[in-house]
């Protein structure tokens, strides 16, 4: 039971952005919609659970947190119609590693001793190999397609740095905490989307989106219930099978093309972010 628990997360955090793409719409429709599914994950899971109320200062961090992650995730939905799920997952998960891994070290004192931070920077190496390698590209024109999709992922990764490091900065249970970072989810989602598109209420493929927002909301929750279970270490690494599902799911179910020597270096990277993404969490 608990082996399922701790692969809710990495099968929902997987099909996520494949259920997002056959939905289709612009990123506005898309983040809408992940607001709105987010925010009824976290009332539900409240109602549910009835966790602990949090201080006034805990629930603002929190909610700081779903704003911050907001970010991170509209650039990740501009990257999927510029260079499609399958370069996008593996790029945007070495550089949210890389960027929590470097916060952890610097702001909280994580790699304490000078071989876990050798071992920690020869980690981060792994990854941002493999990030180049599942950014090979087939054609030149794919090649400066690639180069503004890993431009947005790298200006818009700060948000998944800051959704993950305030609420280590917190004295708080995940549960505590999930329904004030569902709500700034929300929050930041339809404020982004009102500013760039004022018709989002009436289209369709906005209230479509609710659908994912609800597996991330229902995954992020597993997540928590895994990590109390197996721990964070074991609920962590597993959480990393999602980039495999996204990335194969990208070439096989949207039929995004990969040449066969592109498409060995993209395995091969695959290989070396969880390897790397392993590693880190080990230390």
């Amino acid at each position: 039971m608990n082996v399922l628990i701790a692969l809710l997360p990495a099968i929902g955090w997987g099909i996520q952005p494949l259920i997002l793409r056959k939905i289709g719409g612009k990123p506005s429709n898309e983040i809408f919609g992940t607001g709105i599914g987010a925010l009824i994950a976290g009332i539900v899971a409240t109602a549910l659970f009835s966790p602990h109320f949090v201080a006034a200062n805990v629930f603002i961090l929190s909610l700081l947190s779903g704003l911050f992650w907001v970010m991170g995730q509209t650039g990740q939905y501009h990257a999927f119609g510029l260079i499609g799920v399958s370069k996008t997952m593996p790029i945007s998960t070495g550089f949210q590693l890389v960027g929590t891994s470097l916060i952890g070290v610097i702001l909280f004192g994580e790699w304490p001793g000078n071989l876990d931070k050798i071992i920690g920077f020869l980690a981060i190496l792994l990854l941002i190999i493999g990030v180049l390698l599942t950014s090979v590209s087939d054609s030149t024109q794919n090649r400066s397609e690639t180069k503004r999709g890993i431009f947005v992922l790298a200006a818009t990764s700060l948000g998944y740095w800051v959704y993950s490091a305030l609420p280590k900065a917190v004295s708080a249970s995940g549960l505590s905490i999930f329904l004030p970072q569902m709500l700034g989810v929300f929050i930041g989602a339809v404020l982004y989307a009102c500013i760039n598109n004022k018709r989002v209420f009436q289209e369709k493929k906005s209230w479509k989106a609710v659908i994912v927002g609800l597996i991330f909301g229902l995954s992020a929750l597993a997540y928590i219930f895994s990590a109390q279970k197996n721990g964070v270490a074991t609920a962590y690494i597993i959480t990393q099978l999602n980039v495999v599902i996204s990335t194969i799911g990208g070439i096989v179910i949207l039929k995004e093309s990969k040449s066969g020597q592109a498409l060995k270096k993209t395995i091969f990277g695959l290989l070396l972010i969880v390897i790397g993404s392993v590693i880190t969490v080990l230390i």
